[in-house]
C-alpha cells in the first residue's frame, strides 16, 4: 500500500516538517494573532460566558438558515454594521469558510476575479472553485492590476471582483488606497480580508476602510475575523443588502454549515465593545510597539507584524529554538507560506517594552 512516507521525509529534508506542539506557558508569546492580548482577558471571557448562559441555548445546533441563528448572532451583527457603517453583516465559521464564501459564490460564470497574489491561501483555494475566470496580479500593485484589467475584455452582462488584504499577514504591509479609487472608477466589486487590520489600524481600530476613511459603497465588501485581534474564533462578512442576501443564498460554507458558535460570537461581541472603548490607550500602545521596532531594527511597521527576513529554513528554526529557551516565543515561517523563510515577530501590545526589546536584541545576534 503506497502512502505518504517519501513525501514526509522529503518535508523532513528541506525542514519544512511541521508538527502539532504544546508550547510551555512560560513562555512569553510574541507569535501568535492576538494582537491585543484579549485572548488572554478573563474579564471579557466571562462578560461572555454569562451572555450565552442566560440564553435558552448553549450550541447553534444547526445551520442559520435551519434554526441556528440566534439572537447572540444577530445582536453582533447589528453591532458590527453600526461600528463598520455597513448596510448588513453575516457571521461565519472562521475566516478560511468567509473566504471559501465570498469568493465561491460572488465569481459567477462569465464573472472575472482579480486577486492580489499574496491573498491568503483560504482564498486562492476558493479560486479553483470558481466558475468565472480568475486572475493574479502583482503583490500590492495598482498599476499591475490596472494593466490587467484595461487588457481584458469582459463581457457587458459579467462582474468584475477585485480581492485585497488590509494588512498582509505575512510582511504585515497596508493594502493601498488606489485599489479603492480602482475599483469605484470601473465598478468592480472589492473584497476586503481584514483578517489582520481590523483592531489594529484606523481612528477607531476598524481596519483599512477606517485607516482610509472611506465610506462603504455597495460594492465594497469587508471580511474579518475574530481569531486575531478579537481573541476568539469564527468570522464576518460585511456588505449591502444584496450582497449579504445573496451570500446567505449561495455560499456553501454559509448554507451548509452549523451556525458558528454561541460563545465565541458573543466573546467577539465583547472584544468589539472593548476595542471601540479603549481605542484610544491601545493605539498609543501599538505606536510604542511600532517605536521600538523602528529604534531597534531600523523598519517603519505599519502594523503589530515584524518579518524579519532570513532565507534559510534550517536557519529560522535554530533562531526560534534559541528564543524559546530564553523564554520567547516567534514565529519560524517556511514555505509554502512565504516563499522564502522568515522570523515573525508580533508586538502584541500586551507583551512589556521590556521583553519586546529582549527578543529584538537576541534576533540581532543572528543578522
Amino acid at each position: 500500500m503506497k502512502l505518504y512516507k517519501k513525501e514526509l521525509q522529503a518535508l523532513k529534508r528541506s525542514n519544512r516538517f511541521r508538527m502539532r506542539k504544546l508550547f510551555d506557558n512560560s513562555l512569553t508569546d510574541i507569535a501568535s494573532n492576538d494582537y491585543l492580548g484579549i485572548g488572554e482577558n478573563k474579564k471579557l471571557f466571562k462578560k461572555a460566558y454569562k451572555r450565552v448562559l442566560k440564553a435558552n441555548q448553549f450550541s447553534p445546533k444547526a445551520s442559520m438558515l435551519v434554526n441556528g441563528y440566534s439572537s447572540i448572532h444577530k445582536d453582533f451583527e447589528l453591532a458590527l454594521c453600526k461600528a463598520n457603517d455597513f448596510e448588513e453583516a453575516v457571521i461565519v465559521g472562521s475566516g478560511f469558510l468567509a473566504n471559501i464564501s465570498m469568493i465561491e459564490a460572488l465569481t459567477r460564470k462569465g464573472d472575472v476575479l482579480f486577486i492580489d497574489e499574496q491573498y491568503h491561501a483560504s482564498g486562492i483555494l476558493a479560486t479553483k472553485l470558481v466558475q468565472g475566470k480568475v486572475i493574479t496580479f502583482n503583490h500590492n500593485d495598482p498599476d499591475d492590476l490596472k494593466q490587467k484589467l484595461s487588457s481584458f475584455v469582459s463581457r457587458p452582462s459579467s462582474r468584475t471582483l477585485i480581492a485585497i488584504e488590509g494588512i498582509y499577514s505575512m510582511e504585515g504591509d497596508l493594502a493601498k488606497k488606489e485599489f479603492f479609487d480602482i475599483a469605484d472608477e470601473t465598478g468592480a466589486i472589492l473584497i476586503v480580508d481584514e483578517a489582520h487590520s481590523s483592531g489594529v489600524i484606523g481612528d477607531n481600530l476598524l481596519g483599512i476602510f477606517d485607516y482610509y476613511k472611506i465610506i462603504p459603497k455597495p460594492n465594497h465588501i469587508k471580511m474579518g475575523t475574530l481569531g486575531k485581534a478579537y481573541g476568539s474564533y469564527g468570522a464576518y462578512i460585511l456588505g449591502s443588502s444584496e450582497i449579504i442576501s445573496f451570500l446567505v443564498n449561495r455560499a456553501k460554507p454559509i448554507v451548509y454549515s452549523t451556525a458558528p458558535s454561541l460563545f465565541d460570537t458573543a466573546l467577539g461581541f465583547e472584544a468589539l465593545k472593548y476595542i471601540i472603548k479603549n481605542s484610544e490607550k491601545i493605539k498609543n500602545d501599538i505606536v510604542k510597539k511600532q517605536n521600538i521596532i523602528k529604534k531597534e531594527f531600523d523598519l517603519d511597521v505599519q502594523s503589530l507584524i515584524v518579518p524579519i527576513k532570513i532565507g534559510n529554513n534550517a536557519n529560522v528554526l535554530q533562531i526560534q529554538e534559541k528564543l524559546k529557551k530564553n523564554g520567547l516565543l516567534v514565529g519560524a515561517i517556511r514555505q509554502p507560506t512565504v516563499k522564502s523563510a522568515i522570523i515573525r515577530l508580533i508586538v502584541r501590545v500586551n507583551i512589556s517594552n521590556k521583553k519586546i526589546k529582549k527578543a529584538c536584541k537576541i534576533l540581532k545576534e543572528f543578522l
